[in-house]
């Protein structure tokens, strides 16, 4: 593809740890974990960053090959109303939750940008943070957005390797790889404190996938170094169409990635999501993870009462509670932070 940007292509951009995820790496997971730990302890000590998802809407208008919500899945849609939101939002308060992260597929006449704001309003009344995981959007909306409360969004670019992002996104504004590549950038001109990137993983060789999310992640943190940026290591999980992702990623890889990640990022927040395992997840806490969501749904709605009808966008791997989840943590002498912001901080950042 025409047009990509040098430090995605530039090859000296992560040439300090490309060595360290190589297939015959010489250098043992078991000493990169000890150095992940050292720099995760020394930066931010022994707490966990915790948030839980909210999915407002499941309606989408892309064609994403691997998605549960793609518009050609025979799913049933739905969105919440804004009554709903507030008592969705109420039930996640009384269970501890204090970071919420709103979810809605691609931009739809159901699910629109006038929508979502009114959701981020609500929010605000009741969470001290808030980001959300959307559709693409202008300088403006995002601006709009910081100005209601959000104070971050979380956007994948899926696959980083053009080609294979083309053959994956059949139709739909997803299509436009460069677009979405430029997204977190335009949310950052708008005032937006943090911005969340990732992979998912197993749609592309996962070597070359995590050396691109690197120069992305690098780039930002250069270009923007007064923002917030974190990154997510999603790896496929079961979902609604039965895709199977070409490129398995194996346990050991994902953890050699994630220690790589913290040796050459040593202040960006790295998180982990309830698609991984109890065991995975419990791990990898005071390693290098340092936030993690937790009692995780994947369908609209769902902590007021299940609706076992209705599927996911993906299957949830650690589906502990609260009290089990923080329990975890706290065995390893983990702290669960639940709250390190306040409103009177909300709104766009300051040119």
């Amino acid at each position: 593809m025409n047009g990509l940007p040098n430090w995605l292509t530039d090859e000296k951009g992560s040439a300090d740890i490309a060595p360290l995820l190589a297939p015959d790496s010489p250098v043992s997971l078991e000493s990169l974990a000890a150095e992940a730990k050292a720099i995760t302890l020394r930066r931010f000590g022994r707490t966990m960053s915790l948030y839980a998802p909210l999915y407002l809407s499941n309606y989408c208008s892309s064609g994403c090959v691997y998605c549960g919500y793609a518009s050609d899945r025979k799913t049933l849609r739905r969105r919440l109303d804004f009554q709903e939101v507030e008592r969705e939002l109420e039930c996640m308060k009384t269970m501890g939750i204090n970071d919420v992260l709103l979810l809605t597929g691609e931009r739809t006449s159901d699910a629109s940008f006038d929508y979502l704001r009114r959701c981020v309003d609500i929010a605000a009344t009741l969470m001290p943070k808030i980001s959300v995981e959307a559709f693409p959007m202008d300088i403006n909306e995002y601006r709009a957005l910081a100005d209601s409360g959000c104070t971050g969004i979380t956007i994948y670019q899926e696959t980083y390797d053009p080609d294979q992002y083309n053959m994956l996104h059949r139709w739909g504004p997803k299509k436009n790889f460069l677009d979405r590549l430029e997204t977190p950038e335009r949310a950052l001109q708008a005032g937006i404190k943090t911005v969340g990137v990732g992979a998912l993983l197993g749609l592309y060789q996962p070597e070359k996938e995590a050396l691109k999310l690197l120069r992305h992640v690098r780039h930002l943190c250069k270009t923007y170094w007064k923002a917030g940026l974190s990154v997510s290591f999603p790896r496929m999980r079961p979902q609604t169409g039965g895709y199977q992702p070409p490129f398995p990623v194996t346990d050991s890889f994902l953890a050699r990635m994630i220690f790589a990640f913290r040796i050459g990022l040593p202040d960006v927040e790295l998180a982990l999501s309830t698609r991984e395992s109890p065991r995975f997840r419990d791990g990898m806490a005071g390693l290098a993870i340092t936030r993690m969501s937790i009692a995780s749904r994947t369908t609209v709605g769902g902590y007021i009462e299940q609706n076992n009808d209705e599927k996911g966008q993906f299957e949830v791997h650690d589906d502990r509670n609260v009290e089990e989840f923080c329990f975890a943590l706290q065995e390893k002498n983990i702290e669960p932070v639940f709250k390190n912001w306040e409103p009177v901080y909300n709104g766009p950042c300051s040119e």
